[in-house]
């Protein structure tokens, strides 16, 4: 009786704190901080293609643009359909959105930090109308100031792991969801 109440109460501790933490979490193992392994230059796992969001064609499923973008945008598309994880880092876990962010620039030689808050506060700082692939775009999503991160793949669109869905997908910076939260942007390596 006693290892069943333990259970369900380890059980409903999880749900809450997952559901209570969302994106802007930062995950401690009590080993260093958390680089995504394997880092870097791990080949991008295989994935079946996952469509965008509905409505136009996007920007990452136009054959004749793909092979024009960035090789930070090419592995974060190779993510897509990859399960949202609280706390998720890697593709053997699924992603949280920072953990996404992470890994991706890990797998390209650039060491980010594992926070949504402290990802912001790394590189050029650049307007909306500045944004080519491959920058970094922050939102104000479950706490004030940024809480939420996602990687411009051009054409006014965005890779991230959201909660909502459960999974890495394209979204438009346009949708009223979205501009309504925008914080900013970030640029990183000139």
């Amino acid at each position: 009786m006693r290892v069943t109440m333990a259970r369900q109460a380890l059980v409903l501790l999880i749900v809450v704190s997952s559901l209570g933490a969302a994106c802007a979490s930062t995950r401690t193992t009590g080993k260093g901080p958390n680089v995504p392994r394997p880092f870097p230059g791990a080949p991008s796992p295989a994935l079946p293609d996952v469509p965008a969001t509905a409505g136009a064609p996007s920007i990452a499923t136009t054959p004749a643009l793909v092979g024009t973008l960035p090789a930070i945008v090419t592995t974060a598309l190779t993510l897509r359909g990859m399960p949202y994880r609280n706390g998720g880092s890697q593709p053997s876990d699924g992603f949280d959105c920072s953990g996404l962010v992470q890994w991706v620039f890990a797998q390209h030689g650039t060491v980010l930090p594992r926070d949504v808050r402290q990802q912001f506060d790394v590189g050029e700082k650049i307007d909306a109308d500045e944004l080519k692939p491959g920058d970094l775009v922050f939102f104000e999503t479950v706490s004030k100031g940024a809480s939420h991160v996602g990687i411009a793949i051009g054409g006014g669109e965005f890779v991230h792991a959201p909660s909502s869905r459960g999974v890495v997908r394209i979204e438009k910076l346009s949708t009223s969801y979205w501009s309504k939260r925008w914080v900013g942007a970030r640029r990183l390596g000139g």
